[in-house]
Parts: C-alpha cells; sequence; structure tokens
C-alpha cells in the first residue's frame, strides 16, 4: 500500500474529538470543549522547516505531560500565600503548611491508601521516591529482591545499589511479566525474598499487569511490594488497600509531571511504621526534633523523610492534579477516552506496510494497556523518523530506548553477542547503532486527528518521502536537518 493511498481524511462526524458518546468529562465545563483549551500551551505554533508555524501535536505524554490550566491556576493562586512551611509563624506561612499537608492528604486519597496506616513522603520523583524505598529497607546478605524485565531503569537500578541478589521476571511476547515466572522465583528462594517491585504500566509497551494478584503472591510469601506507578497514575484509578490485606500495596512511588503538574515533585507512599527509627537518608534542617553536640532526635514520619526546605509549589500542583484527574476529567471518561485513542491508533498503525508495534497490538484490546505506543519502521530509522515528525509535520514524539535498555533488547530479540559490541561502541562515544523505537503516548486532550496526522506523516516517512537533509551525531544517535528554520534559539530566553 502506498502512502497517498491511506486515507487521513477525518470528519468530525466520523471521529469526534470526544471519545464515545457515552461518556463526557465528570466536569460540565469540560464537555464538549476542545480539550487543548485546558493545558498550558495547548494552542501553541511551532516552526516545520520552510519556517511555516503549525499547531504542536504533542504525542510524548509518557515521558512529562504539559500542565493542566486548573493546576496552573491553582499553583498561581498559592504564591499570594507563599512562605516557608511548618516553622514559620507568620500568617501565610501557617496557610502555606496547612495548603502543603493538604496536598499530602489529596495524594493519600487519590491512591487509595488510609492515612492512619500510610504516609506519603515527598520526594523530586518516582525515581526519587524507589530510590528511598531502598534506602529504607535495610537488606541483609541472604535476601532476594525480585523485579522484572519490563522495568524502567529507576526500578531496576535502585534495588541493584542496595542489593547483590537481583533477579529479573522474564516476559511473554507481548512483554508483560509472566506471572508463571514469578511463582517460580519465589518458590526457588522460598522464605528469602524481602521485596518485589513492579511497574504498574509500562512506558513502552502499555503493559498494565495485574498488580492486585501479584500483590497476593508477594505477600503469601512474607515479601514487601511496591508498584512504580509513575505510568499507571495518571491513566487508571489505584487503590493501594488496607495494610495488611492479600492484595493491598505496600508501597506505591509516583511522579506529578506525567500527571499534568510539572512542578518537580513526586511522592513515595508506604506504611508509616516503615520510615520510624534509623537515620533517614537525607539528613538535615525539619527532620529533627532535637540536636545536640553528641545525638539526634528524629521527627516522626513524614517529617523525618523531608529534610531541608520543600518544594511547596510543586506539592500544592501535584495535589491540584489528583483532583482535576478525579473530578474534573473523571476516571470513566479518561479510559474510555485512552481506550478509544489506543485502539484506534493501532488500527491505523497497522495500515502501514512493515510497521511494527511492541507490546499488545489487537486494536480490540481483550487486555487493558495504556496509550503508549512504541513502534519501528522495517527501512528508516527510528531517530530519523522522529526527528522528520518533529521538522516537518509539528509532532513531538519519543525516541530511542526510553529508560528500559534491558526491555528493549529483550523485544528486540538482541543476542547477547551484539549487546556487548553495542556496549563496546557506546564506550566509545558512539551511540549511532544501539537499537530503539519511535513511542507515541497519549494525554487526555489528544484526538483521533491527532494520530491521524501522526499515521499520515508516518506513511510518507515510509515511502522514503520527506523534504530534509539529516545528519546523526555520533554521541547521541540523533538526527536534525542539516538546514532549516526549526532552530529552538530565541523562542525562550530567561
Amino acid at each position: 500500500m502506498k502512502a497517498e493511498e491511506i486515507d487521513c481524511t477525518v470528519t468530525a462526524a466520523v471521529h469526534p474529538p470526544t471519545a464515545h458518546p457515552r461518556f463526557q468529562p465528570k466536569n460540565p465545563e469540560l464537555q464538549d470543549r476542545d480539550l487543548r483549551d485546558f493545558i498550558v500551551g495547548g494552542h501553541t505554533l511551532v516552526p516545520i522547516l520552510d519556517g511555516t508555524l503549525k499547531p504542536y501535536i504533542n504525542l510524548d505524554n509518557a515521558a512529562s505531560t504539559p500542565i493542566a490550566r486548573r493546576v496552573k491556576a491553582k499553583v498561581d493562586e498559592s504564591l499570594e500565600w507563599y512562605s516557608a512551611v511548618h516553622r514559620g509563624a507568620g500568617f501565610k506561612s501557617q496557610v502555606s503548611s496547612l495548603a502543603y499537608e493538604h496536598a499530602r492528604e489529596a495524594i493519600t486519597h487519590f491512591v487509595g491508601a488510609d492515612p492512619k496506616e500510610y504516609t506519603c513522603i515527598f520526594v523530586r520523583n518516582a525515581t526519587e521516591a524507589i530510590n528511598r524505598c531502598a534506602g529504607r529497607l535495610n537488606f541483609g546478605a541472604g535476601d532476594v529482591i525480585l523485579t522484572t524485565l519490563m522495568e524502567h531503569h529507576s526500578n531496576m537500578l535502585a534495588w541493584r545499589k542496595r542489593s547483590t541478589h537481583v533477579e529479573y521476571i522474564d516476559i511473554d511476547e507481548n512483554g508483560a511479566p509472566m506471572i508463571s515466572d514469578l511463582k517460580a522465583k519465589l518458590k526457588a528462594h522460598k522464605g528469602h525474598v524481602k521485596m518485589v517491585a513492579v511497574s504498574g504500566g509500562s512506558n513502552v509497551t502499555g503493559v498494565i499487569p495485574d498488580i492486585h494478584l501479584i500483590a497476593r503472591l508477594v505477600h503469601a510469601e512474607g515479601a514487601h511490594f511496591l508498584v512504580d506507578a509513575a505510568q499507571l497514575a495518571p491513566h487508571r484509578p489505584i487503590r493501594m488497600g488496607k495494610l495488611g490485606e492479600p492484595e493491598s500495596i505496600d508501597f506505591l512511588a509516583m511522579s506529578a509531571h506525567k500527571m499534568y503538574a510539572p512542578m518537580g515533585t513526586g511522592a513515595l507512599i508506604g506504611p508509616t511504621e516503615a520510615f520510624r527509627g534509623g537515620t533517614p537518608e537525607l539528613v538535615g534542617g525539619g527532620a529533627v526534633l532535637f540536636v545536640s553536640e553528641e545525638s539526634v532526635m528524629w521527627s516522626e514520619p513524614p517529617d523525618n523523610e523531608e529534610a531541608g526546605s520543600p518544594n511547596v509549589p510543586g506539592a500544592i500542583a501535584m495535589g491540584a492534579a489528583t483532583r482535576f484527574l478525579e473530578e474534573d476529567l473523571g476516571w470513566d471518561w479518561l479510559v474510555e477516552h485512552e481506550r478509544d485513542l489506543t485502539s484506534y491508533a493501532i488500527s491505523r498503525l497497522s495500515e502501514i506496510p512493515g510497521l511494527t508495534i511492541y507490546g499488545p497490538h489487537d486494536p480490540a484490546l481483550p487486555d487493558d494497556r495504556l496509550g503508549v505506543i512504541a513502534i519501528t519502521l522495517a527501512e528508516v530509522n527510528c531517530h530519523l523518523a522522529a526527528a522528520i515528525l518533529s521538522h516537518e509535520y509539528a509532532i513531538g514524539t519519543r525516541v530511542g530506548c526510553f529508560c528500559a535498555h534491558p526491555y528493549l533488547m529483550h523485544l528486540f530479540h538482541v543476542p547477547p553477542a551484539l549487546i556487548q559490541e553495542l556496549s563496546d561502541e557506546i564506550g566509545h562515544g558512539d551511540r549511532r547503532h544501539i537499537p530503539g523505537a519511535l513511542r507515541l503516548s497519549f494525554g487526555f486532550y489528544n484526538t483521533r486527528e491527532d494520530i491521524d496526522a501522526a499515521v499520515y506523516a508516518l506513511a510518507q516517512i515510509n515511502e522514503h518521502k520527506w523534504q530534509g537533509q539529516y545528519e546523526q551525531n555520533i554521541k547521541t544517535g540523533d538526527f536534525s536537518p542539516i538546514a532549516g528554520k526549526t532552530s529552538p534559539e530565541g523562542w525562550f530566553e530567561l
């Protein structure tokens, strides 16, 4: 099939911007509206090669989402009252302190955790949250940690730093963790598994593991269970459950910058008792009750884990984002909208000859998956394709291995000898040949029209039809146009 033969014509009657006539966003103010109105930069124009300005189509939401206007408005409102929290005697300090704690309560509620049993610790992002959790558990010589081959590097390296015995649960042909292998590893290391850490949703294939089934298996063996919810939290409701229940989640990590609140905050939610006693990893002001020349008395959780002046606007933004997702958009509409976009995208992408979709790729979506789609073209380098999408179509995507190198190597069936060869090349500053994919990922404001635009562009690229000449950077592997009017210089100045 030729690129020009792929029908990319769209009419509102056939493909309405809303996902499904049965559902609308929960808040009536958002209904029957262009949802780009509700994100900052939703109508920004960007240049393409000839200098023409085009509306930016953002299909890179799995990396970071834009900020929701309602979140920004709440942050702007809070800045009138901004002051040092917790120890200030002034009125503004009291207001800021109360807002900071209300944000903590909102996040705890958002993930379905009982505030009497769990505490919410503010950190910079999910990566720091996982590292903090790993640093709190005091692994011994005989302890085993299980994670999966599906994981983001953060949910691998944090455990490898703390333990010499980390094993990986195998994945199936769709990239999903194999429950049979988890059972086998739990049995093989019976009595020694201290932690099982699993992503709640893949940032590569969109796979959503059955985390409550996994929790039941893990708890039956007396181990802790952590969920990396960086990708899951903005897209599906989470219920950590009651502490001690078989299907509960012990620890959960999440990032605000994937929840329409990119203000530099994340959260680690876990049992309050797990953070009592011992010396926190980050020490300093705010984490103590009293310090003498010889000793220190630590505060109670979560204060003992939040040394230093916190990111108050970031915490407020994250709290506001939870309200925006639950109360303005609503989970019924969010899930249905994303499933509609994902199904439609898989169906349209499948029309392009030589295009491979990694992960579940049945448009019927028999198993739930996130709106994260990694693809490759048979004859066009994925880095080149991403560059053309940006510089000629104003479409933003992500390209590479998405901080999940072992996962991609398994999905691509790269043999160990080639992995070593690639490692040697990278060590010498050459990243041109590392296997990678191009990723499309959806936010609440994306539409079928966005997908049609991307499919048309990819079909053209697949036919080797592009305007510019591009060169590859040896050190990064990225492509950029040799000439054109798309330099980022001058568009924003500090």
